[in-house]
């Protein structure tokens, strides 16, 4: 699909149409007067005029007027009539122009309507102040530039980073200094032309509701641009601005030096580490944690240690992609001797780790087997650090889709295990919570490689984890056992849980749609599917956090928060096992999570998993339909 004078073709969300010469196109002057706006459609009229009164990016700005000039209704609706919302992780999405994409003019309105809310709602605002931090992304230093600018035009003191710094910095700083509020730029590991705007609340966690819902409406609010919106250099020049850079950085380092469980055991480790920062932020403060932590120097993945928007080595830059992702790690590793690879995402609030094996392959393992490892190393460490606090009053924290291997280890230790809905907001918030009734918070982690181990930072952090689970290899090289087989230890002492987990890429919203509402109609109004595979897997309850509705409770209501946003239905089998259907809400994917938990006495773990594999195939062939629905499927 292409503008008929041009020969560009259209990017993800089409955004980039023309490369025909200035004289074929009305391109932007300072003559606004020449530009006729009439594409038939009112509303869209409107929205196109304030889009050229507003915006002063010239590329952004130009495409806008290319599309007019083309007269491509259907883009710019799609464009102009529709605006990014505040999804799982912020507001995230394609770069390009109009309000459904992220660009200078939606930041400014964003940081305007976050600005306007903050000062509504907090009376301390314009003393506390806010916290920016931003990635190597494509424009994330300008969005944040511009997001200092909003914010000081609304009253409100401005502690902006310096230079790059790993998502979970600014969460550590909002607590630090007290701020009422903190914005990371960001994308984390989605593609190349995305980028995002996160926002963290007074508490350190990710806002949840009304927050979300009351700074979508104040944004809408404060649409146009206020004046010195645009005034960059000005807002860098303020008194009111200023870099937490270096004392957050030490105070960050000195508090994770402080948590290690033996820092000469470290130092005496036998492992080398490798480690990849996937062309992102981490290098730099990976270097740190590794000296405060008291370990030997890693061996840096060079081809990625360096930040590249581009991510030029990796199809996508997201470690959790296993193996497709990790190839220049693995061939690191190898010529080096190197037995352990630890990566990060491109904002260093993730952690995959690989192990190599006796036989030379390597193993690398699955959130859920990180997370079991690393809420065993909570434990184990609490005990040895903390033994005075009684496991009453301990706590971990998983997400609804993740694996249920913390809840067997909490109730054969005697701690407490809570589950919350998908997302670090959700267990940001419930850790804050808990620790305002006095209690501990051990550890928290996600399906989604995302792991938050104690409580500095509440949200996941992939530089903490990374020294997590580089002291429990030290440890386990003591007791001449490695990362596999400890996981295998696991296995017997708390029961064998497997995990099946994958996605189905789909860009059509309304294919999505269709295929949910099938499921809660599948055999007349408000009806679920009772048996996949011919009746061979029994359902004995479905829970649909989309409407509500739970069959395994008296009054058929959900405990957990529902949204009505989002697409999310658990099957729980009479078998045992648990499998989750949900949308992303970062990206364009189906996700299917599946589990079956057995007890320490079910030694029969092939059988488990073979029966696991054939009912996800029924699910996935007989509900999610891929071939019907024309779903793509995962490729590693």
């Amino acid at each position: 699909m292409q503008c008929a004078d041009c020969v560009q073709p259209r990017t993800r969300l089409g955004a980039i149409v023309c490369n025909t010469s200035i004289s074929r196109h009305l391109l932007v002057s300072a003559d606004m007067a020449n530009v006729t706006v009439d594409t038939g459609n009112l509303t869209l009229d409107t929205k196109v005029e304030e889009w050229l009164k507003w915006d002063k990016n010239e590329k952004t700005l130009e495409e806008i007027v290319k599309l007019l000039t083309c007269k491509d209704v259907a883009l710019l609706e799609k464009l102009l009539l529709k605006r990014l919302v505040f999804g799982t992780a912020g507001l995230r999405g394609c770069m390009g122009p109009g309000y459904a994409q992220m660009n200078d003019l939606v930041i400014i309105q964003t940081s305007q309507g976050l600005g306007k809310y903050l000062t509504t709602v907090n009376s301390e605002a314009k003393t506390k102040g806010i916290v920016i931090g931003y990635d190597s992304r494509h424009n994330s230093h300008r969005f944040a530039k511009l997001a200092a600018a909003a914010f000081l035009n609304a009253g409100i003191p401005v502690y902006l980073f310096g230079k790059i710094v790993p998502t979970p910095f600014v969460p550590f700083t909002v607590i630090q200094l007290g701020a009422a509020a903190g914005v990371m730029v960001t994308a984390s590991h989605n593609p190349k032309e995305d980028n995002g705007y996160k926002v963290y609340w007074a508490n350190g966690a990710q806002i949840i509701p009304p927050h979300d819902k009351g700074i979508q409406k104040s944004i809408e609010d404060n649409c146009e641009p206020w004046e010195n919106a645009w005034a960059t250099e000005k807002a860098l020049a303020d008194s009111r601005l200023s870099d937490p850079l270096v004392d957050m950085s030490e105070k960050y380092f000195n508090k994770l030096e402080a948590s290690m469980l033996d820092k000469e055991m470290n130092q005496a480790s036998p492992h080398t580490f490798t480690v990849t920062a996937m062309h992102g932020v981490s290098h730099d403060y990976m270097v740190e944690a590794f000296r405060y932590c008291n370990f030997k120097p890693f061996i840096p993945v060079k081809e990625q240690m360096v930040p590249d928007p581009d991510f030029p080595t990796v199809r996508f830059p997201n470690p959790e992609e296993g193996r497709s992702a990790l190839d220049l790690s693995f061939k690191t590793a190898d010529e080096n001797n190197s037995s352990v690879i630890l990566a990060n995402d491109p904002d260093a609030d993730r952690l995959a780790v690989a192990e190599k094996q006796p036989s030379g392959q390597w193993k690398v393992f699955t959130g859920n087997e990180e997370g079991s490892l690393l809420g065993w190393w909570a434990w184990f460490r609490s005990r040895q650090l903390t033994p005075h606090i009684p496991p009453s009053d301990c706590y971990m924290v998983a997400s609804t889709v993740s694996s249920k291997m913390l809840q067997a280890i909490a109730s054969k230790e005697g701690f407490n295990f809570v589950e919350t809905l998908t997302g670090f907001k959700w267990m940001g918030n419930k850790s804050y919570n808990l620790m305002q009734e006095g209690k501990t918070v051990l550890f928290a982690y996600e399906e989604a490689i995302g792991f938050m181990n104690g409580s500095e930072v509440l949200d996941k952090d992939g530089i903490s984890a990374a020294m997590r689970l580089a002291e429990m290899v030290s440890y386990l090289s003591k007791q001449k056992m490695t990362l596999a087989e400890k996981l295998q230890d696991l296995y017997k002492t708390y029961g064998y849980h497997v995990c099946n987990n994958s996605y189905y890429i789909c860009h059509d919203q309304s294919v999505i749609t269709k295929m949910f509402e099938r499921m809660r109609n599948f055999s007349g109004p408000n009806t679920y599917p009772n048996s996949v595979g011919n009746g061979r897997f029994s359902i004995a309850s479905v829970r649909d956090l989309t409407t509500g509705y739970d069959s395994s409770q008296p009054d058929k209501q959900a405990v957990l928060p529902v949204s009505s946003s989002s697409q999310m239905i658990t099957f729980y089998f009479s078998n045992g096992c648990v499998l989750t259907l949900r949308t992303s809400g970062t990206e364009p994917k189906i996700k299917y999570y599946s589990e079956m938990c057995a007890k320490p006495e079910q030694e029969d773990w092939k059988a488990l998993e073979a029966e696991l594999g054939e009912l996800v195939e029924a699910v996935v062939q007989e509900l999610m339909q891929p071939q019907e629905n024309g779903l793509i499927p995962r490729v590693d």
